[in-house]
């Protein structure tokens, strides 16, 4: 290429990659897939190299990454939060072998992590107390988000030891809390995050840091930025210091002798990235040795010493044959490829949610349009773009709905959301939604009472809304398709049952908008009775810690509806418990319990509890119950069949419990409370 050819191809390059580097790093909503960025990068770094004069400070080549949003304070970091370079196979891989050989003395060994796909974070610990933390920003100066960070239970607020350093790892948000945060925002009519590195980005860049604590966000941290009073000489050692520290490290790591044993670490976790709990978008690679690492050095804006290896994108070329519109409980009327089954990251997919008309119209997406799909958060199947060189010449733009296919009102697009709304609260898809979500088991757990017997008691006119549940005879379930005595009498006995629920299974069932499962036990919690709720003032709610203006503000919108109070009447006349059976915070100081403020995880199968109800249990005696084992873990309780996390237990010497030690530390405590 000739010198003016490339300049004027360089000053477009780096137009296009500064304007997507700012959707990505501070808009939080990436334009483009992560593999597209990546060859436009790549041109600009050739292209650079073979015209080094053309080479400025301001190209994006020599920067680190994001800037610095308004609204925080600004932090300046005592060492540069730098980035990596890419390799993008084998050959990168052993070209940067070579180059390492060629600059260290003595034997070299390599540290492999999993690259997490989140947001780069700094925390700074005096004295062993947690005193600030901070994101990367453009790796110089970042942003204050102490306060964010202390609301992620995975940064503990004080350390094993009384150290002062500074640490850095990745902020970010596992794949089923990402899935969930969509659902609920797409149930909602507001814009979803298009992946979880985006949505960790967008929850640590909120000013309230409440909303942060109900995004279930974690880190896994990877160096450390001064050793200070730590001894590590490799960053193996300097990781498992971090372990010792109580912070936590990402233990899937594994130390490399060649650049082979490399290679098929990164082989093998390509093929199990799909298993794991948290995205990854690759493999750092770094040298073990602090020494040989100085030896090495830096450029610019990455070290010599490490480079991530970027996994090819998971993408597939398909047809969308047709697009399905759904109606959600809030009325939220949600589009659905319907496309030719293929093969995407492991599984056969057919279809994939559009989420809202303002993406369909965003991403040009028409009827018999050739797409390229992939997963978000390699769970949710989604169109990535359409291949515009497939599209025929007579394509007209799609026309979304302009009536509810259930009900045929006409819908709504309200000013401040990004979906379509049927607003009819007598449209039977909602209240169908709406019956479903009442009998969930997160709500009022009524077992048994699924989507095709509630269609079935809402069609033939035994059900228009919640409260006539507790109505129905045994006559009435009998009259539906496939209902014999004994399912009949097993609904009448479950439905009895939810009666006796804590006062927060009934506010959750009743689909408040922004109130789930976790602001409904807060909400009964705190009010105690269904009366004391339903007179909540907004400026009562908003004082509750971890409640926000937009929970406060739907909780008192909701209750000022006439028809909700005659709800309310029918469910209390219907014998339903309106009463808040936990235990308050006043109460859990009180109680002589051994699960207070011990961490607990149970594995196998459970025979008297179900996994659900022992949860319940033990959260309200003060424990904490999660889902995987650690040195922080207190006691594993192992049921029937139990496996990996039983071993990890014996493995780490934590305490193990049988079912039966559970049940008489949970009955003892309850009698010891009375």
């Amino acid at each position: 290429m000739k010198k003016i050819n490339a300049q004027q191809r360089i000053k477009a390059l780096r137009s296009e990659l500064n304007h997507l580097a700012q959707a990505y790093y501070v808009a939080d909503q990436p334009e483009v897939e992560d593999h597209v960025y990546d060859e436009l990068y790549q041109e600009l770094v050739a292209l650079e190299a073979e015209f080094p004069e053309l080479v400025t400070a301001e190209s994006i080549t020599q920067k680190v990454g994001g800037t610095v949003s308004q609204g925080f304070t600004k932090v300046s970091h005592d060492l540069p939060m730098l980035s990596l370079g890419n390799a993008f196979n084998e050959e990168d891989l052993k070209a940067f072998d070579a180059r390492i050989k060629k600059q260290v003395h003595g034997n070299l060994s390599y540290m492999c992590e999993l690259k997490i796909d989140g947001l780069a974070v700094s925390l700074k610990y005096v004295n062993g107390k947690f005193v600030q933390g901070a994101t990367r920003g453009d790796g110089k100066t970042g942003e204050d988000i102490t306060a964010n960070l202390k609301m992620i239970k995975s940064i503990p607020k004080s350390l094993s030891q009384t150290v002062s350093l500074e640490v850095r790892g990745e902020c970010y948000m596992p794949k089923t809390s990402f899935a969930q945060l969509n659902e609920a925002r797409e149930a909602n009519g507001q814009a979803i995050f298009a992946n979880p590195r985006n949505a960790a980005a967008g929850s640590l860049r909120q000013l309230d840091s409440s909303v942060v604590a109900e995004r279930q966000l974690s880190t896994f941290l990877y160096s450390v930025a001064e050793l200070g009073e730590l001894e590590a000489e490799t960053q193996a050692e300097a990781l498992d210091a971090l372990d010792d520290l109580g912070l936590v490290t990402n233990h899937e790591r594994r130390l490399c002798q060649t650049i082979e044993e490399v290679w098929a670490y990164v082989q093998e976790f390509q093929e199990k990235r799909p298993t794991l709990a948290y995205e990854i978008d690759g493999i750092v690679i770094k040298v073990n040795d602090f020494d040989q690492q100085e030896e090495i050095g830096y450029t610019v804006k990455a070290p010599r010493w490490a480079i991530a290896y970027k996994f090819p994108a998971e993408e597939a070329e398909t047809v969308i044959n047709d697009i399905e519109w759904t109606i959600g409980r809030t009325g939220v009327i949600t589009p659905t490829a319907i496309m030719t089954p293929v093969k995407v990251a492991g599984t056969v997919v057919g279809r994939a949610s559009l989420h809202n008309i303002d993406l369909i119209r965003e991403r040009d997406i028409r009827l018999n349009d050739t797409v390229m799909i992939h997963k978000a958060g390699d769970i949710i199947p989604e169109v990535s773009r359409v291949v515009l060189s497939k599209r025929s010449a007579d394509s007209q733009p799609y026309k979304a709905p302009t009536y509810c296919p259930i009900c045929e009102s006409e819908l709504v697009h309200l000013d401040e959301e990004v979906a379509l709304r049927c607003i009819n609260p007598m449209c039977p898809a909602q209240i169908k939604e709406g019956l479903s979500h009442f009998v969930s088991r997160q709500a009022m757990n009524i077992d048994g009472l699924g989507p095709r017997v509630l269609e079935q008691l809402y069609d033939r006119g035994l059900v228009k809304d919640v409260a006539d549940l507790y109505t129905l005879t045994e006559t009435d379930f009998l009259s539906l398709d496939k209902v014999k005595e004994k399912s009949a009498n097993n609904l009448l006995q479950a439905i009895q049952n939810s009666k006796e629920n804590s006062l927060e299974k009934l506010v959750f069932g009743l689909g408040i908008r922004h109130v789930g499962a976790k602001a409904a036990q807060i909400l009964a919690a705190h009010y105690q009775t269904m009366d004391g709720l339903m007179s909540a003032k907004y400026e009562e709610i908003i004082g509750i810690n971890s409640l926000g203006g937009t929970i406060a503000d739907s909780v008192v919108t909701y209750f000022d509806n006439k028809e909700v109070h005659l709800l309310i009447e029918e469910l209390r006349k219907n014998g339903v418990n309106l009463t808040y059976k936990g235990l308050t915070a006043t109460d859990l100081s009180m109680v002589d319990s051994i699960f207070m403020g011990k961490t607990i995880v149970l594995t196998g199968t459970l025979h008297h509890y179900k996994r659900t109800e022992a949860k319940s249990k033990i959260e309200a005696l003060g424990g904490k119950v999660t889902g995987s084992v650690s040195k922080k873990t207190d006691i594993v309780v192992a049921g029937d069949e139990a496996g990996s996390k039983l071993l990890k237990a014996q493995e780490l010497g934590v305490t193990v419990w049988n079912e039966k030690e559970m049940i008489v530390a949970i009955e003892g405590s309850l009698v010891n409370d009375k």
